[in-house]
């Protein structure tokens, strides 16, 4: 490759819906682009999670700017209708995506960017990172976890309850995820749930839709500072399968997190143990930002200081997609063309007022 092949006024480091997103906005500029995506096929990080997996709102509602998904307002797409709308978008708007690259290290360079990646070098004035968390997965420290003989996964690598049968199985974690996982899983074996506390449920009628309406309202009220209702967003939604699940009783019981392993099974501070075959983390994802590692403006924390989508620390860099301290819900599909849209407009402005 030549210079002129690989370097850009804007690259972003992403594929998924954020990047997307970013995409759409970048093409009404004059700016000379690039999405990078690490993944071999369009869809981002929907590829990836387990086939049943619905979204919580309703089609009409879990939208990228530009095309309505298709499903209207009572219909709540599957992961693969959204992989495919994600994949019809992307071709819709002609979005110039490379796939699959890798980006291992982005260095601040003359005045930009030289990005280190698995297809060679490439140069850009601006980095828009939309990498988002799902490549991230996070595992507590367990003692005793290398002991453990029986099967031990994040829940980003559960696809089906199949590969569970007749094998006892704990659930740790309060989430949505925790919670549909059991679901499924509690048809095919003994389970487990282990929480940190304990679960909440939100009423059948609140879906994504009703919990974005109502952090907007907390997110403007808190801008204009006026008094709020405080909405906790981490509650479970009660999705068909939930409902279903909990019918059956299979929520009726959970268990705080367990001291240590052993090697059949697990085991609590006051020596109570039970026999487990297998082990399903629903703990969450942190921010994929190991390619910004070498800069050194990644918290302990996994995040980075940022004015919005802007990072504070290093002039031409923005973040998008990563949660609401990246812009107000920024990693949803209905909210992330806010972020995306302001963040190209930052972009603009500051390669317009860049020397040449």
């Amino acid at each position: 490759m030549d210079k002129q092949e690989t370097g850009y006024d804007v690259i972003v480091i992403g594929g998924g819906q954020s990047a997307l997103a970013v995409g759409y906005f970048l093409r009404r500029t004059n700016l000379r682009y690039l999405l990078l995506d690490s993944s071999p096929e369009a869809g981002g990080a929907w590829q990836y999670a387990w086939d049943s997996l619905h979204l919580f709102s309703p089609a009409q509602w879990s939208s990228l700017p530009g095309i309505l998904m298709p499903g209207g307002t009572t219909h709540y797409p599957s992961r693969a209708a959204t992989i495919s709308y994600l994949q019809e978008y992307e071709q819709r708007y002609q979005l110039p995506v490379k796939r699959p690259v890798t980006v291992y290290q982005v260095t601040p360079q003359n005045g930009g960017f030289e990005l280190h990646t698995s297809a060679g070098s490439y140069t850009a004035k601006v980095v828009i990172s939309a990498t988002g968390t799902y490549a991230h997965p996070f595992i507590p420290e367990i003692a005793g976890a290398g002991d453990f003989k029986g099967v031990s996964i994040h829940s980003s690598s559960y696809r089906q309850p199949d590969a569970f049968a007749g094998k006892r199985t704990a659930i740790i974690g309060e989430g949505n995820s925790g919670a549909q996982i059991l679901a499924e899983v509690s048809k095919v074996t003994d389970t487990l749930w282990i929480t940190t506390k304990e679960p909440v449920f939100l009423p059948d009628n609140i879906d994504g839709k009703f919990l974005f309406d109502a952090a907007t309202q907390q997110y403007e009220a808190k801008k204009l500072g006026k008094a709020y209702q405080p909405l906790s967003l981490g509650d479970i939604v009660a999705v068909p399968v939930v409902q279903e699940a909990r019918a059956r009783g299979v929520y009726q019981q959970t268990l705080r997190p367990f001291q240590h392993f052993s090697s059949d099974g697990l085991v609590w501070p006051d020596g109570h143990e039970e026999k487990a075959d297998a082990v399903i983390f629903c703990t969450g994802f942190k921010p994929a930002l190991q390619h910004l590692a070498a800069t050194g403006i990644v918290q302990p924390s996994g995040k980075v200081a940022t004015n919005d989508t802007r990072v504070t620390g290093i002039s031409g860099l923005w973040l998008v997609g990563y949660g609401n301290w990246t812009g107000f819900a920024s990693a949803t599909l209905i909210g992330v063309g806010r972020s995306a849209r302001k963040t190209v407009e930052e972009v603009k402005t500051y390669l317009e007022q860049q020397p040449g």
